[in-house]
């Protein structure tokens, strides 16, 4: 490893919006790279993305891919970085520059003192398009600030609160030797990534700083309601992983803290998946949903009467399309409060 980080940016029709994206991430140091992943984009981003690693050599390498999708973006830079450590960061969003100098000042003492902690954890901002106040998404009650802890320092993650890609640093070498692949040519791959990798860390490092600006409210963005509801098949089969990939009651044997947040992210991607299912007023949605319940049943009979009788899943039982319709609408009463998407 030849630099510090490694900032993977993947880029699909990024015309309009990177360059204030990659603004943000230039003033890190010589001992950093940004490596942007073009996803077979039809506009100009391969081209202004060859022109910033034409400037910048030292800090700039571009992948040009055939469209893969975010996840191979995201595999792409785990396969190809040449920093220590690891973080995506959306071509739409950007870091705050002191809060990067802070984090990035303490990985460096942390790594000349000898001590490569598998993941740092920082605040996200949730910037809105259409000026509404920020949303801070932050941890300072769940995890120690300032010194290297494990799982079983956190405490409990309140109902709204949950780690995002946007909130992590991983050590890269962590998400090579555990093998991670995201699924190409599929959305909401973010949380598979923010779900398969924590029974492997094993330390973890919080600084309460407001990092990471999260730009919501485009209406071609991912997380904009119409385009769950017309991928909600791709939110499903990343719950469906989600819900294989591990036994939460052998994880529960490595660490209480880490089930009951792996427990709690899991429930939340239940709950979302299945206010969109009800969302699309399908039938064929509405049956897919009971087999996705159906499945964890019979995977786990504890786990699946446990996550059915969480507080944000027992708002999904009322009987009927009354009852989903009016899920459906408390979902959206929060979510204007919020404004999460």
């Amino acid at each position: 490893m030849d630099k510090l980080i490694t900032f993977a940016v993947p880029c699909y029709n990024s015309e309009a919006y990177m360059e204030r994206c990659l603004s943000s991430l230039l003033a890190a140091g010589d001992d950093t790279e940004i490596l942007i992943i073009d996803d077979g984009s039809k506009d100009r981003t391969g081209e202004i993305a060859d022109s910033y690693a034409e400037r910048y050599p030292d800090l700039v390498r571009v992948i040009h891919q055939e469209n893969g999708g975010h996840g191979e973006g995201v595999n792409q830079g785990i396969r190809h970085g040449r920093g220590m450590y690891y973080k995506v960061v959306d071509s739409d969003d950007r870091l705050d520059p002191e809060a990067l100098d802070k984090l990035l000042a303490r990985i460096r003492e942390n790594v000349a003192n000898g001590t490569l902690v598998d993941m740092y954890i920082t605040n996200y901002v949730y910037d809105h398009a259409d000026g509404s106040p920020d949303l801070v998404m932050c941890y300072h009650r769940i995890f120690p600030q300032e010194r290297v802890c494990t799982w079983d320092d956190t405490k409990r993650f309140s109902i709204n609160k949950y780690l995002m890609m946007h909130s992590v640093v991983y050590r890269t070498e962590l998400l090579r030797e555990i093998g991670l692949e995201l699924p190409k040519h599929t959305f909401y791959v973010d949380n598979l990534y923010m779900y398969a990798p924590f029974p492997y860390v094993k330390s973890i490092y919080y600084m309460d700083l407001n990092l990471y600006y999260y730009f919501v409210g485009r209406e071609d963005q991912s997380v904009n309601e119409k385009n769950i509801i017309k991928r909600i098949d791709q939110q499903l089969l990343v719950t469906t992983l989600m819900t294989d990939i591990y036994d939460l009651n052998e994880i529960k044997k490595q660490s209480l803290p880490l089930y009951r947040y792996m427990f709690h992210e899991l429930a939340m991607m239940y709950t979302i998946t299945t206010i969109f299912q009800y969302a699309s007023k399908q039938e064929e949605n509405v049956q897919k949903n009971r087999e996705m319940w159906r499945h964890l049943k019979e995977k786990d009979k504890k786990i699946y009467f446990k996550m059915r009788n969480t507080t944000l899943n027992a708002l999904t039982r009322m009987p009927g399309k009354l009852g989903r319709a009016a899920t459906v609408e408390i979902y959206r009463f929060i979510n204007k409060i919020f404004k999460y998407n």
